[in-house]
């Protein structure tokens, strides 16, 4: 029996617990909150502590003789998580501090690339004082203008001309408060296209794709809204999209690839763990958004629970450098909802109950995957965060996204989600956004 022990309690880290057990695995699970899901899986075996407790993480490891640890997500990570237990003798699924930086500074990625001549990089320009900013945004003109911190912002911190920021004014207002809070930032050109998420399972040298996932991170219905952590995601049963090709996968890959390549080079530290890529297809061919140093949330549920090969496996793999050539995944589409409290991301709604008929779920084929929930006399409440999410897993994003729109009937409390996650109208409109982008 292999131990592992698992860092985090969101609802990725409840579908990395769930393939973990489902490759033989013994489980225990460190968590900044408990969740009901992880907790239960661990027969007891789990601790709730501070993320930033390495020294804590430390003993737990040892006290329950892991064999190796997974990291769920990205803070403890790019805060050196890697690099203390590695110190202590442990093995981890997940990069080093150093390698890290692909996620946790965006300067270190976007200078990586463009020293490297790596192809995907848009155009950038890093800024640590307001200092020359005014006449680059007149050179690149204001509509064109992202504005990106520097470092981690959980998905919320990036804004875009159009959507978040509407003046020359707001630009430079916003620059001003990043350099106010000690931050440092780049302004990156704005992309307009269709993303897709590319995770990669990455031994050091090698990297092994996984089905492509589609996220929609709009609160509200029709991509309206602030942007979330992610309000649902979906994939496909061929493993591609519409309007991604095969090729394109390709290209993604052997950027990414390269990126591993002048990780190692540049750090002299091996790239291991999960690494995701957010690419957007434009006119200008397929460009880089941002890396992820771990699995997406919700991306995570679309591509564990349809793999076919052990995930203990391929974790083990990763840490001994000789990933195998090809992970499989059935041939499935997968959708991905977001069960989330009334007034996120903006004023949610906390402490209220959701009642949830497993029996009813299992009868639809539907899986369940606690995100941020609370359990309180076998009841469960919702906190400020994402709640819950509902899994449909069938031979067509038809079928799929009708599996889990109905779990979400069956999960009942003060939640809203996104009944267009998954559907063949959101579908439509991003493929014909793409078709009319690239016949201009």
């Amino acid at each position: 029996m292999v131990n592992v022990m698992l860092i985090g309690h969101g609802g990725r880290e409840h579908a990395i617990a769930e393939a973990l057990k489902r490759g033989g695995a013994t489980l225990s699970a460190y968590m900044g909150k408990e969740n009901p899901a992880i907790y239960d899986m661990c027969e007891g075996r789990a601790k709730v502590d501070t993320l930033d407790n390495f020294e804590g993480m430390v003993e737990f490891a040892q006290q329950n003789l892991v064999n190796f640890v997974v990291v769920g997500p990205e803070a403890p990570l790019a805060n050196g998580i890697t690099n203390a237990l590695q110190a202590k003798d442990l093995k981890v699924v997940g990069p080093t501090v150093e390698c890290a930086q692909l996620e946790s500074s965006k300067i270190f990625t976007r200078n990586l690339m463009k020293k490297y001549e790596i192809s995907s990089n848009p155009k950038f320009k890093e800024f640590s004082s307001m200092e020359g900013l005014e006449e680059y945004i007149d050179e690149v003109g204001k509509e064109d203008v992202v504005v990106k911190p520097d470092g981690l912002t959980g998905g919320k911190g990036v804004k875009v001309w159009g959507d978040h920021l509407n003046s020359k004014q707001e630009i430079l207002d916003y620059c001003q408060k990043i350099l106010d809070n000690k931050g440092k930032f780049i302004i990156e050109e704005k992309l307009d296209g269709e993303e897709f998420t590319y995770i990669c399972f990455v031994d050091g040298k090698k990297l092994v794709g996984t089905p492509l996932v589609q996220d929609n991170k709009r609160a509200y219905e029709g991509d309206k809204g602030p942007n979330t952590g992610g309000m649902g995601s979906y994939s496909m049963a061929d493993h591609l999209m519409p309007f991604f090709t095969k090729e394109d996968v390709e290209y993604a890959h052997s950027e990414m690839q390269e990126v591993i390549n002048a990780v190692a080079k540049e750090t002299g530290e091996e790239y291991k763990g999960v690494l995701y890529g957010q690419f957007m297809k434009t006119k200008k061919g397929i460009k880089l958004v941002e890396f992820n140093i771990r699995f997406g949330d919700p991306e995570a549920m679309n591509v564990l629970p349809i793999m076919k090969d052990n995930f203990v496996e391929v974790c083990q793999e990763i840490l001994e450098g000789n990933l195998r050539d090809n992970i499989e995944f059935e041939k499935k589409a997968t959708v991905v909802k977001y069960c989330v409290p009334d007034g996120y991301p903006v004023d949610p709604q906390s402490d209220e109950e959701v009642i949830i008929d497993k029996e009813a779920l299992d009868e639809i084929g539907a899986r369940i995957y606690y995100a941020s929930v609370y359990r309180k006399n076998e009841k469960i409440y919702t906190t400020t965060s994402r709640a819950i999410a509902l899994v449909g897993i069938a031979d067509s994003l038809e079928e799929a996204e009708k599996i889990a729109e109905k779990g979400t009937s069956i999960v009942k409390g003060k939640l809203f989600h996104r009944t267009d996650v998954g559907s063949q109208a959101l579908l439509d409109e991003r493929a014909k956004h793409m078709e009319e982008l690239l016949k201009d």
